[in-house]
């Protein structure tokens, strides 16, 4: 079965850049899925939709983050990252990372402060 699960710094200070792994357990990032999601759900707000890459390492981002979102892969670690740069207390969230067959990680809070 596959398992996603998220990783990196519970706290980044603001103007910096917040960067987040998903490590994929019970199956292949090359061949399980075809997009692999960045999604998050600030404090009392719904799920906002960040970004995917796909196979051939094509990216999608939502505007929302007004080109602040970098996603990448690692095909040899079986991971995809998120890097969202100059971020401010509003990205405080918890970040999910997805696959387009309905397997999610369980989720880390990121909490922007200084």
């Amino acid at each position: 079965q596959v398992q996603l699960q998220e990783s990196g710094p519970g706290l980044v200070k603001p103007s910096q850049t917040l960067s987040l792994t998903c490590t994929v357990s019970g199956g292949s990032i090359t061949t399980n899925s075809y997009y692999w999601s960045w999604i998050r759900q600030p404090p009392g707000k719904g799920l906002e939709w960040m970004g995917a890459i796909a196979n051939g390492d094509r990216t999608y981002y939502s505007p929302s983050q007004r080109g602040r979102t970098s996603i990448s892969r690692d095909t040899s670690k079986n991971q995809f990252t998120l890097q969202l740069s100059s971020v401010t207390p509003e990205d405080t969230a918890v970040y999910y990372c997805a696959d387009d067959l309905g397997h999610w990680g369980q989720g880390t809070l990121v909490t922007i402060s200084s």
